[in-house]
């Protein structure tokens, strides 16, 4: 009989619910609520800070584009201004290298003679002198004097028609830029530096010396 006691009194600690413990899930512990809730108001603060600091990063932004307007409109004026002062020099330079230009080019033209008429000038020397040595009383010589002077003066009309002009000072005061003084003689009835005798004339070209007048100059 204790036995079966035993047994039955198993049986009906065996059929019991079993009660499980379980966990509330809707029971918070206070504790952690608070450090919830202080963590979400400290992200939203961050975020208020971040985005304050944006404006404000934004309205300096803006600040600055707006501020240096006048100067740059007024450094826009300078740089434009300097433009066209380098313009005007420019024109300016451009205007002389075509002035100079022009100066060469006539330069060119009117004394491209030069030496052919320096190298001609021993010719009418020569005309000069052997017209100067033949005797006019000699009726046998005269028929060549006059031939010799018709050449000469020929020669001499080509001359002048190409602006080749001839320096024959006898009588004038002594010029250092057109003649060379050969000698200086003592002549009491001549003012002093005037030119007594000339050797060999001088030529010009457009006003430039090609050779100056030899000459022989009184002396006071």
């Amino acid at each position: 009989m204790s036995q079966e006691t035993n047994n039955d009194e198993q049986n009906a600690a065996n059929d019991e619910p079993v009660v499980e413990q379980t966990t509330d899930q809707s029971t918070v512990d206070p504790t952690r609520a608070d450090e919830s809730t202080t963590g979400s108001e400290t992200a939203e603060a961050t975020l208020d800070e971040v985005n304050a600091e944006i404006e404000a990063e934004l309205m300096d932004e803006m600040d600055a584009e707006q501020k240096p307007a006048q100067p740059v409109s007024e450094q826009l004026l300078e740089q434009v201004a300097k433009a066209n002062d380098q313009v005007l020099r420019v024109q300016a330079e451009m205007q002389n290298v075509r002035r100079r230009a022009e100066r060469d080019v006539e330069s060119a033209h009117k004394f491209a003679l030069d030496k052919f008429a320096a190298d001609l000038l021993p010719v009418v020397d020569n005309l000069e002198r052997a017209l100067a040595a033949i005797d006019s009383e000699d009726e046998g010589q005269k028929s060549v004097a006059e031939g010799i002077e018709l050449t000469l003066k020929t020669f001499m009309d080509v001359l002048v028609r190409f602006k080749i002009e001839a320096i024959d000072p006898a009588g004038q005061p002594f010029d250092a830029d057109l003649h060379q003084a050969v000698s200086m003689v003592p002549n009491p009835d001549l003012e002093a530096n005037t030119v007594m005798d000339v050797f060999q004339k001088g030529y010009t070209l457009n006003g430039r010396l090609v050779r100056p007048a030899m000459v022989v100059v009184s002396q006071g």
